[in-house]
């Protein structure tokens, strides 16, 4: 496991960018809202951590993972922040769901830092189980919502 005995959301506040000049825009799934929430808090954290003021962290819902690409392309054209984090959840079940909404929101994300010059970066957890969800989500691998909010300040102050 790529993951194992490593905490996510480490990171050294004096290595990050100051954050308080930037403006952030969250697009966060309600599907696994349990998880979806948690990683939300551990970006807001972290962006807050590093200096971003609560009043430029925008935050837009959208039904599902499979919605993010379009919720972050309306917040990249209609916004205007320096970076987009995109939060979801999707976990295994039973049928080949899984595959297709993981693939298309990966591909969606990509396509909007193709086509935009402000990042958007991907905050998607893909889990077997609802377990690993939890450890990654503010378990005990960390918070991958506070590891997307770094990379949104390093993408940030890159395209600037």
């Amino acid at each position: 496991m790529a993951t194992e005995n490593k905490n996510l959301s480490a990171y050294n506040k004096e290595e990050i960018p100051n954050a308080s000049h930037l403006r952030f825009g969250i697009v966060v799934s309600e599907w696994n809202e349990t998880i979806t929430e948690g990683l939300y808090t551990g970006a807001v954290d972290a962006l807050i951590d590093c200096g971003a003021k609560s009043e430029n962290i925008l935050r837009w819902n959208v039904p599902g993972s499979y919605e993010l690409t379009f919720g972050a392309k309306k917040m990249l054209q209609t916004q205007n922040v320096d970076a987009v984090i995109a939060i979801g959840s999707v976990i295994r079940g039973e049928t080949s769901h899984f595959d297709f909404v993981c693939s298309a929101a990966a591909q969606g994300i990509k396509d909007l830092n193709v086509a935009f010059d402000v990042p958007t970066i991907f905050c998607v957890l893909t889990d077997n189980n609802l377990q690993q969800a939890i450890d990654r989500s503010g378990g005990k691998h960390g918070n991958k919502g506070a590891e997307a909010a770094i990379a949104a300040i390093k993408m940030a102050v890159l395209g600037k």
